[in-house]
C-alpha cells in the first residue's frame, strides 16, 4: 500500500482528536522473536565466502580484461564492467559495515576495509558511523546524514527551495537534474570520506589513507600504462560514472520522496524505520542487481540479518505491519522513480505542497502530532 503523493493531506501537527497509533516494545520484541526463531538472523558464512569469492574473481576477469584489450576505445566496454563490480563490491562492503558477514566484528572490519579501502578506495571507517547515523533517525531531518547529501544539497531538503540566485536555480531544475547528477555520486563519496580522513589524528585514519592510496596509485598506474593520455581520461570517468549511476540507482528507490520526519520527533522504532522507507518489487535478479536494498523495509527493521534472509522475513514483517497498521511501501523499479521525480517536480515550483514537501502517511501523521517535540 502507498499513498499518493502530494493528495494526501499537510501533517498537521496540533490536532487534538487524531489517533496516535503506536507500536510498543512488546509488540516488536514479538516480531523479532518470531524472526530470530526462524533462523533467520543466523551468519550465511558459506553464502558470503562465496559472494566476497565470485565477486573479486569478477574484478579480477576485468582488469584481466582491460589488459587484454589494451589501448583501444573498446577498453570503455571494460569500463562499464568494472564501474558495475564496484558497486557490487560496495554491496559486498554495506553487509560488513552492518555485521551481516560474521559474528566477529574484527572480521566484518578486515572485509570492509579490503573492499572499501583497498578495492574501491573509498573510506569504509568514515561510511559506517554515516551510515549507522542514518539508520538511527532515517529521514529525519538535522539527524540523518542522507538527507540533503547529495553534490549540491538539493534533493530531500526542505530549505532548499528558499536558496537565491545560482542555488535557487539548481533546485528548480532538480527533477531533471536527478539522474544527471547521481554522475557524480562517486566524487561525493571520495571527497567526504577523504575530508573526514584528513580531519583526524589518529593511526585508524593513517592506515585508512595508506589503503587509499595504494588503491589510487595502482588503479591510476595501470591506466597510465597500458593507455594513451585522453583513452585513460574517458576510462577513468567511464568508470566512475557507472559506479555512481549504479550505486545511485540501487540506494534512491530506499528513501527518496518518502516521508520526511522534523526534527526531534519521538517516533517508536517501528514506525520510525517502516513509514520512511520503501521496497522495491522485482524477484531475486532484482536482488542480486540492488545488493539485497529492494528489501530496504525488512532491512531497516533487522540491519544485522545477512542479505539472503531477507526475502524470508518479508511475510512476518507484512503481516507485522498489517496488525499494527503500519504503511508497507513496495512498488516495482521503475515506478519508484516515477514517484521520486513527480515529488521533485512538485516540489521545484511555486504550486502548494505539503509540509516537508512529502505526503505523510496517516498514522505517521498521528503519531508525530501527538508525540512533537
Amino acid at each position: 500500500m502507498y499513498p499518493t503523493p502530494l493528495e494526501e493531506r499537510p501533517l498537521e501537527r496540533d490536532d487534538p482528536d487524531a489517533a496516535t497509533p503506536t507500536v510498543s516494545t512488546a509488540d516488536f520484541r514479538e516480531l523479532a522473536l518470531q524472526v530470530r526463531a526462524a533462523g533467520l538472523l543466523d551468519r550465511r558464512r558459506a553464502y558470503y565466502v562465496a559472494k566476497i569469492c565470485l565477486t573479486i574473481a569478477a574484478l579480477a576477469g576485468g582488469w584481466a580484461a582491460f589488459v587484454t584489450v589494451g589501448d583501444s576505445w573498446l577498453v570503455l566496454g571494460v569500463a562499464v564492467l568494472l564501474g558495475a563490480v564496484f558497486a557490487q563490491l560496495g554491496f559486498l562492503g554495506h553487509d560488513a559495515g552492518h555485521q551481516q558477514i560474521f559474528a566477529s566484528r574484527r572480521a566484518n572490519r578486515l572485509v570492509g576495509l579490503l573492499v572499501g579501502n583497498v578495492l574501491i578506495g573509498l573510506s569504509f571507517g568514515w561510511w559506517v558511523p554515516k551510515h549507522n547515523a542514518h539508520h538511527s533517525h532515517p529521514n529525519e531531518m538535522e539527524r540523518d546524514p542522507d538527507v540533503g547529501s547529495d553534490f549540491f544539497g538539493i534533493f530531500g531538503d526542505p530549505a532548499a527551495k528558499e536558496r537565491t540566485g545560482l542555488g535557487r536555480l539548481f533546485v528548480r531544475w532538480r527533477a531533471p537534474l536527478f539522474f544527471p547528477l547521481m554522475l557524480l555520486r562517486s566524487l561525493g563519496l571520495h571527497v567526504g570520506g577523504a575530508r573526514q580522513l584528513f580531519s583526524r589524528h589518529d593511526r585508524g585514519a593513517i592506515g585508512e589513507g595508506l589503503l587509499i592510496l595504494a588503491h589510487a596509485a595502482t588503479f591510476l598506474t595501470l591506466v597510465a600504462v597500458v593507455l594513451s593520455p585522453l583513452k585513460a581520461l574517458a576510462f577513468v570517468a567511464v568508470q566512475q560514472a557507472v559506479f555512481s549511476l549504479y550505486i545511485g540507482l540501487s540506494f534512491a528507490p530506499n528513501h527518496k520522496g518518502m516521508p520526511l520526519v522534523p526534527a526531534g520527533s519521538k517516533l517508536d522504532f517501528a514506525h520510525r524505520q517502516v513509514v520512511t522507507s520503501r521496497n522495491v518489487a522485482g524477484g531475486a535478479v532484482l536482488t542480486f542487481v540492488l545488493g539485497g536494498l529492494d528489501y530496504q523495509i525488512e532491512h531497516h527493521l533487522f540491519p544485522s540479518m545477512p542479505r539472503p534472509n531477507l526475502r524470508h522475513a518479508q511475510r512476518l514483517v507484512k503481516a507485522f505491519c498489517c496488525t499494527n497498521r503500519l504503511t508497507y511501501c513496495e512498488v516495482s523499479f521503475f515506478n519508484s522513480f516515477r514517484l521520486i521525480v513527480r515529488h521533485l517536480r512538485a516540489s521545484s515550483g511555486d504550486e502548494r505542497t505539503v509540509r516537508n514537501n512529502l505526503a505523510v502517511p496517516g498514522e505517521l501523521q498521528s503519531t508525530l502530532q501527538s508525540n512533537r517535540p
